[in-house]
């Protein structure tokens, strides 16, 4: 279901909380992904803050027999400032080695409200609504935002490709367990939708609303998870 931009706007800036100021300095996360219970990935994140800017890179790779037929790494970075209302993205990339067709940018220009998505020769620009996030940033905007009274929450995001806006239901009280142990999490759903995709994601409320772990069930019923194994927060 689509909003107009005004309305997730609001949702997204009305969330954002005093967080800002206490926000880590560095984060380094590693993730195990699986696929029906298999293991066949893991990603490696780095987050690090200087001052009022931010750099985030994610580095995915292929292990098991998985990695035999794609050794390949995709690479994701986002980069940007950060002001009270958390991360604001500049710059996005996706970077798959050894297709190099599937590549994309995305060029955020908040001075004249232009997003620019490009693909090999193409380029496509669009309206930039207040509180966008790329496909990397949003998981890490979790952390600037006050969600413990919250119950939905609304927001665009671009994988360099295409605009969207999703929508998450938000259940406190949880809990969520990893290979690090068993912690008080946020809960946060996807809004059901016929044909798409259902993403749950899980919320370390005592470790700064860090996602531990998130699951995306196809309209199959096929499942993808990704587990967080190592996180290593400094101030």
């Amino acid at each position: 279901m689509k909003f107009p931009f005004q309305c997730f706007a609001c949702l997204m800036l009305c969330a954002a909380g005093s967080s800002f100021a206490a926000s880590p300095s560095s984060v380094l996360a590693t993730y195990q992904i699986y696929k029906s219970g298999i293991n066949v990935g893991q990603i490696e994140e780095v987050f690090t803050r200087s001052k009022d800017h931010y750099t985030l890179i994610s580095t995915t790779r292929a292990v098991g027999l998985l990695a035999v037929f794609r050794p390949g790494k995709i690479v994701l970075s986002s980069n940007g400032v950060i002001d009270a209302h958390g991360l604001k993205p500049l710059n996005f990339s996706d970077i798959r080695e050894g297709e190099g067709g599937k590549n994309r940018r995305a060029e955020f220009d908040w001075n004249t409200g232009k997003l620019t998505l490009i693909q090999q020769a193409q380029r496509t620009v669009l309206p930039l609504p207040d509180g966008t996030q790329d496909r990397l940033s949003a998981m890490y905007q979790f952390m600037f935002l006050s969600l413990d009274k919250a119950s939905s929450l609304s927001f665009n995001m671009t994988n360099g490709g295409k605009l969207d806006v999703y929508n998450y239901r938000i259940t406190p009280n949880q809990s969520v367990t990893v290979p690090l142990g068993t912690f008080k999490a946020l809960y946060v759903a996807s809004v059901p939708e016929a044909g798409s995709n259902r993403t749950e994601i899980w919320l370390a409320a005592e470790h700064a609303n860090f996602p531990y772990k998130m699951v995306i069930t196809d309209p199959n019923g096929d499942k993808l998870s990704q587990v967080l194994t190592k996180f290593d927060l400094v101030p």
